[in-house]
Order: structure tokens, then C-alpha cells, then sequence
């Protein structure tokens, strides 16, 4: 599983994707994908857009497509793999050749699904089978449906952090910070990795919203509240981040961090922890095999808040996969949505959670089963408003530019206040909801 799928999000280009796509709905718009009573007459040749290049080139889903026709021994597959997934499918969607499958692009404003999907049903039939169907539904229909998801949680080297005295998870972010600085004091290791240079896993901090509060409508709250007002989930988040920083509890310099290269630190101990996802424990776990240290040193802990004694974290889904409203192979595309999603094993092959509600949980996420953690499917609802709200605000909750900013005043790069800074955020955020009257 590519981290940059998780809740992918390129708001810089929404207005592109925007004016280039009005035109293509036509009289298609809201037409359904209904799923075929019998796979036997299910033909056509349909073509699959993913951002998975790595399985088109090493020939993985070729496999799931055999596996596949086992079933719909009719319906032929091709897959088409784009690095630039989400600049070249924009492009794409100015026409209404993009494939019969794609993955939603992050761009595309919810409100506008029934232009360029297949309805896949209604939310309350699906929603009873399936996570994350708030994700992909406008006006009761799911247009989408995420063959997989994943659990955000600090990924840490439990031998480090055993070496440093600490084996129970810290329960608040003072005994977080506590950990860091025994980790700092009694042993080598560096303990925590920022990836500044990166960027991109310091906008994975927003995915703490939800599991603070302990709350499903965390995403509600976002619409309609202020996100860094005392107590908030986002201002709790970036206060720790910045303490940890503060501290000097980081890398020397974060300008020179590293991604690739953080991963076998991180199994050999040189590091001992980073704000990631489930999805990461799987590249920590491999990069140890080869690095010749024990996998099982590779633990994942929530994030150090308790509600009554039990931590919390939200599910959160991976890139949603859609039917081309144009296709004249609906009925195969939904075929290979719903094969896909309940059949092939994709979900366990990338040890990530199941979007079916009955499925196990992977095994990455075992310490959190052990432990009692209470997962969240985080009500979407308002998932469209706060995309708006962001945009417009320009604060930009999923990209890392503000925290780059954050983690700048911390280490004394840039002058200012903590306090200063949250409220300045505070401020772009709620002057554009009371603008667009959320």
C-alpha cells in the first residue's frame, strides 16, 4: 500500500480539474452500475486506471485478473498504471475516455461524483456490508468503494523504547514527550523523525482528528467548528508535534530528512519514531528482513490519548475505485468493483484492513486488537464542506506546508508563538466557513 494513497488529496488543482470537467457528464449523469445476477453473462473488455504501477509492472494484477475471469470467464481486463495519477486522470476527465475503473481522483469535489460515476447502490445497503461508504456518497448513492484501508498510529522500535524503560504505551502526550526524552537520555537512537524534507508525512498529523475525541462525527466538527480551539483534536496534534520538535526530541537538522533511507533506521533502531499509518508497518517489517534486525522489533502504538482507559483510532480508507459513467461495460466494471473488493485479497495480501465490516483485522494492527483500541469509521458527511472550507481558507490541513511552517517556529527557524500560530489558522479557518455559511 503507497502511502500517498492514503486519503489522497491535491486541492492545488481543484480548480483546473474543475474547469475542465464541466462538460463531461452529459445525459449520463447519475446513471447506475447494477450489479449482474450472473457472472456468465458479464462480457466486454474493460480497462482498469490505477495508480498502482509497481503491480502492472511486476505482474500482480494480471494475477488477480485470472483469478478474476475464474468467474467472469467473459470479461477481459486490461490495466493501465500512471505515476502521475492524479495530473494525468484529471486530464483524462476532460473527455469521456478514463477508463471504465478508475481511482476517484483526489481533486474531484464529492458534489460532482454523479457526473462522472456509476451509482453502485444506496448508502444504506451498502453501508451495512462495507466501511468508508460515506466517502464515496452523494444524496443517498455510493459512487465509490475503497478496496482497502488503514489505521493512523505512531510507528516505533519496541526494543528502543524497551531500552529506554518504556513498555506500556503513554496514555497522554506528557507521557509521549516523557518517553522521547528517556529514549533521548538512554540510548543512540534519534527519537523522533520528522521527515521535513519530505514533506508529505507531515500532513499524515491531520489523521489524529477523530481519534482524540474519541468521536465518529470528528469530520462534522471540523465543518462546523474551530479546529485549533483549546481541546480540539488538530491542536492537540500539532501542539505535540511541536513540542517534540521544541524539545530538541528530533533529527539535528529536518531540512536534510530522508524517506527511503528512514526506513532501515527506524528497523535497525537508529530511530524510534514516526507518525505514519498501519500502512507502514509492513515497509518498517521488510526493511528490517533486509537490514537483518527482527521485524518483530516494528510495533505500532495510537496516539497517546484515553477515553475512560481506552485508546482510539479512525479507519480510513485508501483511493476509491468508481465505474465510469460513460463505460458501455458497466455491468463488467462493476463486476471487477465488487470481485475486487469482497474476493481477491488485496486487502490481506497489503496486510491492510478490510473494507468488508466482518473481515478480521490484519495482522499489523494485532497490538491494537490485544490492547482494546476502538476503532472509528469517521462519518463523512461533512467530508465535502471541509474540502471547501480548506481550499478556500487556504490553510491546507492535507498538505504540509502549514506544519513545515509549525515545525520551523519550533525549532527556532522562524520567530513567533505557538499560540500565535494556531490562532492565525484558527482565524483563516472560521472567517471562510462564516463566508461560505457553514
Amino acid at each position: 500500500m503507497n502511502r500517498r494513497t492514503i486519503l489522497a488529496t491535491a486541492a492545488t488543482t481543484a480548480a483546473l480539474l474543475l474547469a475542465a470537467c464541466t462538460g463531461t457528464a452529459g445525459d449520463s449523469d447519475g446513471a447506475d452500475a447494477e450489479a449482474p445476477d450472473d457472472p456468465k453473462t458479464v462480457s466486454g473488455t474493460i480497462t482498469v486506471l490505477t495508480h498502482r504501477t509497481d503491480l502492472v509492472q511486476d505482474g500482480t494484477l494480471e494475477k488477480y485478473a485470472a483469478d478474476f475471469n475464474r468467474t467472469y470467464p467473459e470479461v477481459k481486463v486490461k490495466f493501465d498504471g500512471i505515476t502521475d495519477y492524479e495530473g494525468e486522470v484529471k486530464i483524462r476527465m476532460n473527455t469521456e475516455n478514463y477508463g471504465d475503473v478508475l481511482m476517484i481522483p483526489g481533486v474531484i469535489e464529492k458534489k460532482d461524483y454523479p457526473k462522472f460515476f456509476a451509482s453502485l447502490g444506496t448508502q444504506e445497503e451498502r453501508g451495512a456490508k462495507y466501511r468508508f461508504t460515506d466517502y464515496g456518497t452523494v444524496d443517498g448513492k455510493v459512487y465509490g468503494q475503497s478496496p482497502l484501508g488503514a489505521v493512523p498510529g505512531f510507528v516505533y522500535n519496541k526494543r528502543v523504547w524497551s531500552e529506554a524503560g518504556i513498555t506500556d504505551w503513554p496514555a497522554t502526550p506528557a507521557e509521549f514527550l516523557d518517553g522521547l526524552k528517556a529514549i533521548r537520555s538512554g540510548t543512540d537512537a534519534i527519537p523522533y523523525y520528522t521527515n521535513f524534507k519530505d514533506m508529505w508525512p507531515l500532513s499524515q498529523w491531520t489523521q489524529v482528528n477523530g481519534s482524540v475525541s474519541c468521536d465518529e462525527q470528528a469530520t462534522t466538527r471540523l465543518a462546523e467548528g474551530d479546529p485549533w480551539a483549546e481541546g480540539a483534536d488538530l491542536r492537540t496534534a500539532d501542539t505535540l508535534l511541536y513540542d517534540i520538535v521544541h524539545e530538541g526530541l528530533v533529527e539535528k537538522d529536518p531540512t536534510t530528512t530522508n524517506w527511503e533511507a528512514s526506513k532501515p533506521r527506524l528497523a535497525k533502531g537508529e530511530i524510534a519514531t514516526m507518525w505514519l499509518g498501519s500502512w507502514a508497518v509492513v515497509q518498517m517489517r521488510g526493511a528490517a528482513e533486509q537490514a537483518g534486525t527482527d521485524p518483530d522489533d516494528i510495533g505500532f502504538m495510537p496516539f497517546p490519548v484515553q477515553h475512560d482507559g481506552t485508546f482510539c483510532a479512525v479507519t480510513l480508507p485508501d483511493y476509491q475505485q468508481a465505474v465510469n459513467v460513460h463505460s458501455e461495460h458497466k455491468a463488467a466494471a462493476r463486476a471487477w468493483i465488487d470481485w475486487f473488493t469482497d474476493e481477491s485479497g488485496y486487502a490481506a495480501d497489503n496486510l491492510a484492513l478490510n473494507p468488508l465490516k466482518d473481515a478480521p483485522l490484519p495482522d499489523v494492527l494485532k497490538d491494537y486488537e490485544e490492547n482494546g483500541v476502538q476503532l472509528l469509521d469517521l462519518d463523512d458527511t461533512k467530508g465535502a464542506e471541509v474540502k471547501s472550507i480548506d481550499n478556500q481558507s487556504e490553510v491546507g490541513i492535507n498538505k504540509p506546508d502549514y506544519r513545515q511552517d509549525l515545525v520551523d517556529l519550533a525549532r527556532g527557524a522562524t520567530k513567533g508563538s505557538l499560540d500565535d500560530f494556531l490562532g492565525r489558522l484558527s482565524e483563516k479557518w472560521t472567517e471562510t466557513q462564516a463566508a461560505l455559511g457553514s
